[in-house]
């Protein structure tokens, strides 16, 4: 299992590129963030230093960045509030911090090949848990990280778009998804971006 907090605290983070992820911003052209996002707090797990949480805040949704690593959280905390944000520690699978009332939204960027793939069940059912109906699981997943021939041995992990799909399936609907534009350098062509609306 990685030490994520060790990473944090020795500045060993190569996927910190410092700014919201472009397919985000992408998306949020696409789809409004107001219209996708509108039921409430968003749900933005593995947020790291917190640059998609601002991004999303900016947009005028309230936003909630969650991670393992108190180093992240307290980095994401010294970063200037663009809206209404807040940053949690803590493990998404550990149902003790769950709010009765859910989210009205998620925001998946790196979190889903950042798990343990015998893990990724568990993530979809903390999202069916947490999203209230109608609201979106919305993310860009990073499909292919591993080059062609080279181990899984993550994390990333590779992941398919079937996988996801089957994973979801009993809570969401998916009702758009595209490969972004827009991406990292290096991550061209290897990432997909997908709304699913809850059930």
């Amino acid at each position: 299992m990685t030490d994520w907090e060790s990473r944090y605290r020795q500045n060993d983070t190569p996927w910190d590129k410092g700014n919201a992820a472009p397919p985000l911003l992408e998306l949020m052209e696409r789809w409004p963030a107001a219209r996708m996002w509108g039921g409430g707090e968003v749900l933005a797990p593995g947020c790291g230093f917190g640059h998609d949480v601002r991004a999303i805040a900016a947009a005028g949704v309230p936003v909630v960045g969650l991670d393992l690593s108190e180093s992240a959280v307290e980095g994401a905390r010294q970063f200037t509030p663009t809206g209404t944000e807040r940053y949690a520690r803590a493990d998404l699978f550990d149902r003790s911090w769950w709010p009765e009332q859910g989210f009205g939204g998620w925001w998946e960027h790196t979190c889903f090949c950042a798990i343990d793939p015998a893990d990724r069940p568990r993530y979809a059912e903390a999202a069916g848990a947490l999203v209230r109906p109608g609201g979106c699981l919305s993310g860009v997943f990073y499909l292919t990280p591993n080059d062609p021939g080279e181990e899984d041995c993550g994390p990333p992990f590779n992941a398919s778009i079937a996988e996801i799909d089957g994973l979801l399936a009993p809570w969401f609907e998916r009702v758009d998804a595209w490969v972004p534009e827009r991406s990292y350098p290096g991550r061209e062509g290897r990432e997909w971006l997908a709304v699913y609306r809850r059930k």
